[in-house]
Formats: structure tokens, C-alpha cells, sequence
């Protein structure tokens, strides 16, 4: 599907090369804010993002030229870990964005000692079930009428890291 993929040196695929992943600082809450509301049917807002920097919670952004290109956020607690929100802009997808933050953000949690890592996805949005899949998660349950905007399913997976 789509031809061969070009690594560069150490195994990587060229494309994890053209963001640089990094904590959130607050000057990065407008643009997160924006990808949010173009991605999402029942955005976060500003005001969530400017919470999730002040608190310290693990929140990443890719960078590329110099603006958001994406971000991820999670919360843990002891040896288990949540991601609660990935967005890519939309003009930025299916060029690894999403996989580079979320292994990024495995390798954060697993440096706080998390052991498990859980987040729930549309029932709809197979795209990200295909991503997550790919970074080692599997189904282990639904929560029902999770989403609104339209009412919908979520699927919950689990990840050892």
C-alpha cells in the first residue's frame, strides 16, 4: 500500500524527521485551539489547553516550519496512563504527525513509570484505530453513548509500553 517507506538512519521513516516534538508552552495554546475546533465536532477549549499547561500534564506539539503542526495530552496516575486528546491539522494529516506524537508520548509515560496506556476513539474514526493498532493498541472494550456531536460509541484500547 503506497510503496516502500524511506528510512533514514536508525530505522525511522524520513517523514519523523520534519516535526519537532516538544512540551506545550502557552504561546501554543491559540494554534492547538485552532487545530481542535477544525478536527473535532465537540472541541476542548482554549481555556482546557491553557489548564493542561499550567497543570503539567504531559502535552506535546509537533512543530514544523515553525507552526503546530499537531499535539497529544494525557494524564496518569501510578503505573497507568490516558491519552485523552491527539489533533493534527488538517492540512498536515497522513504525513506521520500523529504517529510521531504518540510515540512521543509513550516514551514520556514510560519515563514517569507508566506501564499501560488507555484511550478511547470514535467507533467511526478507523483511520485512528489503524494508527493506534500500528503503535502496539488493542480493542478491550466500549463505552457506550460516549461521544455527542453526533452521539457515538467509543472504542476503548489499551497499549503496554
Amino acid at each position: 500500500m503506497g510503496g516502500p517507506r524511506r528510512l533514514r538512519q536508525g530505522g525511522r521513516r524520513a517523514t519523523d524527521a520534519r516535526f519537532l516534538i516538544r512540551p506545550a508552552r502557552l504561546a501554543d495554546v491559540a494554534p492547538v485551539a485552532a487545530i481542535e475546533r477544525a478536527s473535532f465536532s465537540d472541541p476542548w477549549s482554549e481555556r482546557d489547553f491553557r489548564d493542561c499547561v499550567a497543570s503539567g500534564v504531559p502535552f506535546l506539539v509537533a512543530v514544523e516550519d515553525a507552526s503546530v503542526a499537531g499535539y497529544v495530552i494525557a494524564r496518569h496516575a501510578v503505573d497507568e496512563a490516558e491519552i485523552q486528546n491527539l489533533g493534527v491539522d488538517p492540512a498536515r494529516r497522513r504525513h506521520g504527525a500523529g504517529r510521531v506524537l504518540v510515540t512521543a508520548m509513550l516514551a514520556t509515560l514510560r519515563e514517569r513509570g507508566v506501564a499501560a496506556v488507555f484511550l478511547e476513539v470514535r467507533e467511526s474514526n478507523t483511520v485512528a484505530q489503524h494508527l493506534y493498532a500500528g503503535l502496539g493498541f488493542t480493542r478491550v472494550g466500549r463505552r457506550r453513548h460516549y461521544y455527542r456531536f453526533p452521539t457515538e460509541d467509543a472504542v476503548i484500547l489499551r497499549a503496554p509500553i
